[in-house]
């Protein structure tokens, strides 16, 4: 089987912009609506609101590999990262790298691409790894590198990237190639079509010997970022990890061939989705600022520690709505002081109540 990078052309990628035009429209629009919704908030509700959107983007560009965080943990090293107020709680070099990674993309969008900025993230990435031969550094073992699944026996091999004596001189021309496609580069590409071919590009290189794919991942934030103009607070990951698996096997269907018009198409959809998480995510921030403004002063310690329980599940809430048992279990309580915690939240118009007896369910009241 030929790789993409075993091609004649490579890296010389073809595509058909005929109806890219459009989606690079909405791009433009959606990027003017987040800039929009957060031009007037305050300082310490912008800083939450990125604190809150990059933690969730480094909690789920880990979660595609596999990798689970602590949140509290990855948000109390991103506070660090910005200056800002921390409880100072010890953080395992998986969070802490993340964040100090996610930090630096929001931080340095602007400056022209270098192996120097990939070799900083990786060693961010890979801080404590005891199975990393190279860190900080492009690959150099002789295995073949593989993506591969199944059993050790009977492997399916998903993808071979070039071998480890040729990924310097690759990665030069990609990082060539990134700093001429952007704005004010001699060869510059519109948003979408820039993020998209630089993110497959860059997978089928597989530079490192791990992390590949959280900063491919993260190459994709900088090149939007440098369209927009600013900084980028787009949801990549958070959509990408929904659905993972198209992720994948797109990635693999297009690392077979150098006509990628099918990926560009599918990965500007991708990034149109994660704007309007982003959008969405931003008005139920606001609906939050709103909810606690109101009831703030109203509420006990139980009701407190519910509410928040139930804000971190994000905009979907509680599935299937929040029941007494729940309420419960969070607070610890008894059912007599659950009933009544409930039935005040209610009467205030915190809660909307649905169904009867052991139906019953509670969701929030919100204020668009």
């Amino acid at each position: 089987m030929q790789w993409n990078w075993q091609r004649p052309d490579w890296p010389n990628f073809s595509y058909d912009i005929e109806n890219m035009a459009p989606l690079e429209q909405r791009f433009l629009q959606s990027s003017g609506e987040v800039i929009g919704a957060v031009r007037h908030f305050s300082d310490d509700d912008s800083n939450q609101l990125r604190i809150e959107l990059l933690s969730d983007e480094a909690i789920k560009t880990s979660e595609i590999e596999g990798e689970f965080l602590d949140r509290a943990s990855v948000q109390s090293s991103l506070r660090r990262q910005f200056g800002l107020n921390t409880d100072n709680r010890p953080v395992r070099p998986q969070e802490r790298g993340i964040a100090e990674m996610m930090a630096d993309v929001y931080k340095n969008w602007s400056g022209p691409l270098q192996h120097e900025d990939l070799f900083h993230w990786h060693s961010m990435l890979m801080a404590g790894n005891r199975y990393i031969e190279t860190i900080g550094a492009y690959r150099r073992h002789t295995d073949a590198m593989q993506i591969v699944s199944g059993r050790l026996d009977k492997p399916i091999i998903h993808f071979e990237a070039p071998p480890s004596r040729q990924v310097a001189e690759e990665m030069a021309l990609f990082i060539d190639w990134f700093n001429r496609s952007g704005p004010g580069g001699s060869t510059p590409l519109s948003a979408l079509t820039r993020a998209a071919i630089g993110h497959l590009y860059f997978e089928s290189i597989h530079p490192f010997e791990d992390g590949n794919g959280r900063i491919g991942r993260a190459l994709a934030e900088k090149s939007l970022a440098q369209n927009i103009g600013q900084p980028s607070l787009i949801s990549l990951a958070f959509t990408i990890e929904r659905d993972r698996k198209a992720y994948y096997c797109e990635l693999e269907r297009h690392q077979r061939k150098l006509d990628i018009t099918g990926w560009i198409i599918y990965f500007s959809q991708t990034i149109l989705e994660a704007q309007q998480a982003t959008i969405d995510r931003i008005a139920f921030f606001i609906q939050k600022a709103k909810f606690y403004d109101r009831f703030r002063d109203r509420l006990n310690e139980r009701q407190e520690k519910v509410i928040a329980r139930i804000f971190r599940e994000g905009i979907a809430g509680f599935k299937g709505g929040l029941s007494a048992e729940n309420y419960i279990s969070i607070t610890a309580t008894s059912r007599a002081t659950a009933t009544r915690d409930l039935q005040h939240l209610v009467e205030i118009g915190a809660f909307t109540r649905t169904g009867e007896r052991r139906h019953t369910r509670y969701a929030l009241r919100l204020q668009s």
